[in-house]
């Protein structure tokens, strides 16, 4: 009987089109990328754990080696610093304010502003509980007129239905929004932002302002 060797025969490996090669390592981010990346992982690993936050988890939530962070900041305390200016820019809510619709009614815009404002209050005061206020604020007079510029523009179909100028307008929708805010003022008596809205569009009585003198000197 007998037998006979198998042949191995080696199979070339087969050639793909272009499209279909493997495809290369991903090109690492630029700088300003990577940085921005590692404070979107940062901002709410802070509002956490506050500045007991470390460079690890802080690397880990963005996917990253820890010495990626010091490479791009230097020190825990410089990306702190830089998260914490990122949080407080306020250009994103300024862009959402813009955006609302001048042609909605008077007091779907003031609730959409209202939703906004608080927002960012909320953000704000969270943030300083948990990192503490040593932290620069933005001019207060220059944030006072860029936000009253925008209300305006807003409210401009319905100025003449307010009882008061648009900055005036402006402060006092900042002022509700703010107060509103604040855990230890409202505890037990919270208010959605609808009844904030409703309470800004008609006030307490809705009495226009212009009436009160006429009230008072009649009373006399």
């Amino acid at each position: 009987m007998s037998t006979h060797s198998a042949r191995v025969v080696a199979v070339p490996p087969p050639v793909l089109p272009d499209s279909e090669t493997e495809p290369s390592r991903a090109r690492p981010l630029p700088p300003e990328d990577r940085r921005a990346a590692i404070l979107e992982a940062a901002i709410p690993l802070l509002m956490k754990h506050g500045r007991d936050v470390t460079t690890r988890q802080i690397a880990e939530e963005a996917g990253i080696a820890e010495g990626t962070i010091f490479r791009a900041f230097g020190d825990k305390e410089s990306l702190i610093r830089a998260a914490i200016e990122k949080f407080l820019d306020p250009e994103p809510m300024r862009r959402g304010l813009r955006a609302i619709d001048p042609e909605l009614s008077l007091e779907q815009k003031l609730n959409d502003i209202v939703f906004q404002m608080r927002a960012r209050f909320f953000g704000i005061f969270g943030i300083m509980s948990a990192v503490g206020p040593q932290f620069e604020r933005p001019t207060q007079l220059e944030a006072r007129l860029e936000f009253a510029s925008i209300i305006a523009e807003v409210l401009k179909p319905d100025l003449d239905q307010l009882n008061w100028p648009p900055d005036r307008t402006a402060h006092l929708i900042r002022l509700v929004a703010f107060a509103s805010s604040l855990p230890q003022l409202n505890d037990g008596t919270e208010f959605t932002t609808a009844e904030l809205a409703s309470f800004l569009t008609t006030g307490l009585a809705g009495v226009p302002r212009s009436a009160a003198p006429a009230e008072e000197e009649h009373s006399c």
